[in-house]
């Protein structure tokens, strides 16, 4: 049965594109009025472009803008209630309520996060891309003037995004290689890169299509409302730049430490996997997407000697060697955000990181699964006392386990990296579902 036909005219362009942009901000806004936030989401949604608006003008465009809602916001739009029940329990429950599954604890807790993104009056979060600094500056104007003319609707806090240079590819203030990895959708008219894997049903990542388990179901009602919709697990995490360089410091010389930032991640920093180059960095290879993506674990790598089995890499996409993977699969959406800190600089005390969004079509299968097995479950792949290198929430008494040969490597006491400084899940509806939710209210006054 041939694939349904994507409705690239209503799916919001941070599905399925990416920007090509240095700078941007997120704002996260509270809407007291229900009027007020509708007259807002009116606005803002002749400014949001669709796939299709997207991929045509992308040459001459300046700036993208991205639109979504905690279920507390839809609440305060007005959904009804019997709409509001049909949303999920995680989503309607959100990301402060679902720290314990998350391993959200200790420096991680909710209580601890910036920005007021832990509060309940969060309902918004409006994502601006832009090309440079110039169009950031003129769209944060342009939307300052809209909140003032919209009584009762709040910014709650904002952050702002920039590009870590050199700027001649993506990555974070590691320095490691990003956007390497990422699912293709069938029917988005992308092909997937050798080992990537073949394209997913759309159903995993985007509301009213089949999935790879079948037909579309429980889905939020009415239909207008989750069509070509999608939900967002955001996630702030601070990166501890000057620790990280610290830690490496202590593994030994340069060759050491740049082997063991490779361990950790599971590529070196240029992007090239160890799976293909276990001894020496190749960065045409971590630059080439044709040949970065292209080994399996099973055969190549079974006991981790190239890639260890804890890695970032190998935790986070277990390829071959872990079941029923397509259903597991996310896209991820972000930039980076903080100054960045030069090499030869010491720690400046100043916060920087990566702020990111995972996007799919069920929180609990996806992001809460990756965010409780694959990231915070010390016996993945029956390591035992481990969590992920790079983003598990660590607190100075896990291992790292290096397999060498006559002897592994054990790193003991293996610090925090990253520190989560906010996060929110939020659904993010298709273009005709933002004009439906800015309707709502107009029966009653008609």
């Amino acid at each position: 049965m041939p694939a349904p036909e994507l409705e690239f005219d209503d799916i919001q362009h941070i599905l399925l594109t990416r920007a090509p942009a240095l700078t941007g901000r997120y704002e996260f806004l509270s809407f007291h009025d229900g009027a007020a936030a509708r007259v807002w989401l009116s606005a803002i949604t002749d400014k949001v472009q669709s796939v299709a608006q997207a991929r045509s003008t992308v040459a001459e465009d300046r700036r993208w803008v991205t639109v979504a809602f905690t279920w507390n916001g839809l609440a305060a739009l007005g959904l009804d209630r019997a709409s509001l029940a049909s949303f999920p329990e995680e989503f309607r429950q959100g990301m402060v309520a679902r720290a314990d599954i998350l391993g959200d604890t200790g420096a991680n807790d909710p209580g601890n996060w910036v920005g007021r993104l832990a509060s309940p009056d969060l309902h918004a979060i409006v994502i601006l891309f832009a090309r440079d600094d110039a169009e950031h500056d003129r769209c944060v104007a342009e939307h300052q003037k809209l909140i003032a003319a919209c009584s009762g609707v709040e910014v709650l806090s904002w952050l702002d995004l920039k590009a870590v240079p050199p700027f001649d590819y993506a990555h974070d203030h590691f320095g490691y290689r990003d956007r390497l990895s990422q699912p293709v959708i069938e029917g988005s008219g992308e092909e997937p890169t050798p080992g990537s894997g073949p394209p997913l049903k759309a159903g995993e990542f985007i509301l009213g299509y089949p999935d790879e388990d079948g037909p579309p179901a429980n889905l939020p009602n009415p239909d207008r409302l989750s069509r070509n919709g999608s939900y967002m697990a955001y996630r702030r995490l601070e990166e501890h730049v000057g620790r990280f360089r610290d830690f490496l410091r202590a593994q030994g010389g340069p060759a050491e430490q740049e082997l063991t930032a490779a361990k950790l991640m599971g590529r070196w920093r240029s992007g090239a996997p160890l799976t293909l180059a276990p001894d020496k960095d190749d960065p045409q290879l971590g630059a080439d997407m044709q040949r970065n993506n292209n080994f399996t674990y099973r055969d190549m790598d079974p006991h981790g000697y190239a890639v260890p089995l804890g890695s970032h890499m190998r935790r986070m996409n277990p390829r071959d060697t872990a079941h029923n993977m397509n259903r597991r699969r996310m896209i991820r959406r972000g930039a980076t955000y903080g100054p960045h800190l030069p090499e030869d600089a010491p720690d400046d005390g100043q916060e920087r990181g990566i702020a990111a969004f995972i996007i799919c079509a069920s929180l609990v299968r996806q992001f809460e699964f990756a965010q409780n097995v694959w990231i915070n479950d010390r016996t993945f792949h029956e390591l035992g006392n481990e969590r992920d290198p790079v983003c598990g929430n660590h607190d100075g008494t896990l291992e790292f386990k290096i397999p060498r040969r006559p002897l592994r490597k054990t790193i003991r006491g293996l610090p925090a990296f990253t520190t989560l400084k906010g996060g929110a899940y939020f659904f993010l509806p298709g273009l005709k579902a933002l004009r439906y939710l800015a309707s709502l209210g107009e029966t009653a006054h008609n």
